[in-house]
């Protein structure tokens, strides 16, 4: 890689601190890049409305990629693109997630679908992104509309194999991956952060090896694969920083600003 023309980053974990915090210094060498000609993107297993705070303050004006690619927004959120799952795969997800022993939420266009208000994670949920959930004791009905399904869990290992059973469930039908090591992540098949590298490159006119990714997910694997430049977080797994060209600080040590920073040097 020669040249950075988009800079690509995930937002929990790596453009916000872990109590969801955009710093200066990271909002800073955001606008750097930005006057430097770099333009700017997020994505996020995130609903775009939950994004939504970071959208003047970084001042974007690129798609913004919620639900790990599941759907794509303007920044008034008027939707670009929306990959819904299948019916049956949805059904397919809540039951892997429930034999698991794991709750399950569903997102469906920009709403967000919980069956008990007062289950784990909600109320931190809730506060992240900025917007209420809805009570549905019964997600039948909510199931022909959903963009991503989300299973829960405080067991990190069985996160772990629920995401393994669904991996091997599915196959190449849906995208199953932890966005974080209590959620696990069911989205259409083209809907994932791979994906999403795809659709910013050809709707922006970037080959993919101007571009540059950073996270600190497994599933921000699938866009450090394609990119032409990508950083692993220092809160990353060894698994995540292996697949990565480069890695950083942590989220709560300015690692994205370092990131950011590091590459307007090496790539100037």
């Amino acid at each position: 890689m020669t040249k950075i023309s988009l800079l690509l980053a995930d937002v929990d974990g790596t453009l916000v601190t872990r109590d969801k915090v955009l710093t200066e210094r990271a909002r800073q060498a955001v606008l750097a890049a930005r006057r430097r000609g770099i333009r700017f993107a997020i994505t996020s297993g995130r609903p775009p409305r939950g994004m939504s705070m970071l959208f003047d303050p970084l001042d974007i004006d690129t798609p913004i990629a919620g639900f790990n690619g599941g759907m794509m927004v303007r920044r008034d959120l008027s939707i670009l693109e929306a990959r819904t799952l299948p019916k049956e795969i949805a059904q397919q997800a809540i039951e892997i997630i429930d034999t698991h022993g794991m709750d399950f939420w569903v997102y469906a266009g920009n709403d967000w679908y919980v069956r008990d208000r007062r289950a784990p994670h909600v109320d931190r949920e809730a506060w992240t992104v900025k917007f209420e959930p809805i009570g549905v004791p019964d997600m039948q009905d909510k199931l022909e509309e959903a963009v991503k399904i989300v299973g829960i869990s405080d067991d990190h290992d069985l996160v772990a194999k629920c995401e393994a059973a669904a991996q091997q469930a599915f196959g190449d039908r849906a995208t199953a991956s932890r966005s974080q090591p209590y959620y696990l992540d069911v989205t259409h098949r083209e809907a994932n952060k791979g994906g999403v590298v795809a659709y910013l490159s050809k709707h922006l006119n970037i080959p993919p090896e101007e571009i540059a990714t950073i996270g600190d997910q497994p599933n921000d694997v699938l866009m450090f694969i394609p990119s032409g430049y990508s950083v692993a977080m220092g809160n990353a797994s060894d698994a995540v920083k292996q697949r990565a060209t480069a890695t950083t600080d942590d989220s709560e040590n300015e690692g994205f600003a370092k990131a950011v920073e590091a590459m307007l040097e090496k790539f100037p």
